[in-house]
């Protein structure tokens, strides 16, 4: 059953922007009470999968910790009805210095103005050596 919504495309962009300001809280602005959050890898089908604000709030944190300069670069976002993406190319550095430029997806459904769900769909690339 589709819902309205009053999602755009500015707010994907938005919801785009806080992603690299690292910006949690304004993150969570933009999601559900009871958003749904499955990562791009994990033990199951879909990722690993993060249900409510609380256990969202920990996952999305946790891609900043993994990648401390994580950007999400030249995005372009579509909205249709409760549904819509964000593609983009995902850039940052690893822990042991190689360096990481994928590009990826988010697929999302909306409540309304808020994100039910974002899906991440990310590109398998090997990391590129230390910048020198």
């Amino acid at each position: 059953m589709s819902q309205s919504s009053t999602i755009t495309e500015a707010t994907l962009a938005a919801f785009g922007e806080a992603w690299n300001r690292h910006d949690i809280d304004a993150l969570m602005s933009f999601m559900s009470e009871d958003c749904v959050f499955d990562t791009a890898a994990g033990a199951e089908r879909f990722g690993s999968r993060h249900v409510g604000q609380a256990a969202v709030r920990k996952a999305f944190a946790a891609a900043w910790e993994a990648v401390p300069d994580a950007q999400w670069r030249d995005a372009t976002h579509l909205v249709q009805g409760d549904k819509g993406f964000s593609q983009w190319t995902f850039t940052g550095t690893a822990a042991d210095g190689s360096r990481i430029e994928v590009d990826g997806i988010d697929l999302f459904t909306f409540k309304g103005a808020k994100i039910h769900s974002k899906n991440v769909f990310r590109k398998a690339r090997p990391n590129l050596p230390a910048a020198q």
